[in-house]
């Protein structure tokens, strides 16, 4: 015989019945068990009698004005803001937040046109123009670095004919370098570096 309750949920006649419980912060369903209920007693704390329906995959059970819901359930899918790309992990029951998205960027130019990620043209040919313009002034003092020992002896006149020819390559290379036209870039064809007198000993 299931108990009698009144208006106060205290029990008026006692009896057996199932209860179905709930979390008390997110009233997600986390089991049943079923309990003698004395009179003037009420039902176990954050518990209802009403039986959710059978689980759904990826679906959570809650209970809300008085009877369970079933809300989607992403908790700990990674989601992208649609504004910046940042990561975060889904921490609460229900659909993903407006303003993220399952979607993985393809890469970090990527922009929300409001249905699906799209590269940034624009922004990824400055950011490969500014990559291939700080590799060019890395050659370039690469470059001045080498032959400063060669220029010294030029000067002073006591540069071997074999340093002298050394030296004019590399000049050349510099040459050649300063004219690398960055703004094609990721399409930039670097010169090859002269011979470089000890390299790997």
């Amino acid at each position: 015989m299931k108990p009698i309750f009144d208006e106060n949920g205290l029990a008026t006649a006692p009896g057996r019945i199932r209860c179905f419980y709930y979390d008390p912060t997110t009233f997600e369903y986390t089991g049943w068990s079923d309990e003698y209920i004395n009179v003037g007693v009420s039902m176990p704390g954050h518990s209802t009698e009403v039986e959710p329906s059978e689980a759904m995959i990826g679906k959570v059970a809650v209970f809300a004005s008085g009877e369970w819901e079933w809300e989607s359930d992403h908790r700990g899918e990674t989601v992208y803001s649609t504004t910046d790309a940042v990561i975060s992990t889904v921490d609460y029951i229900g659909p993903i937040h407006d303003g993220f998205t399952i979607t993985i960027p393809s890469g970090p130019y990527d922009k929300w046109n409001g249905k699906k990620w799209v590269t940034d043209s624009n922004a990824q040919h400055a950011a490969d123009v500014e990559i291939a313009n700080q590799k060019k002034s890395a050659l370039l003092v690469e470059a001045q670095e080498t032959i400063g020992f060669w220029q010294t002896e030029l000067q002073l006149g006591i540069i071997s004919d074999g340093d002298k020819v050394t030296l004019i390559a590399w000049m050349q290379y510099i040459k050649t370098v300063q004219a690398v036209d960055t703004s094609k870039a990721p399409d930039v064809i670097w010169p090859k570096q002269p011979f470089k007198p000890y390299e790997g000993e």
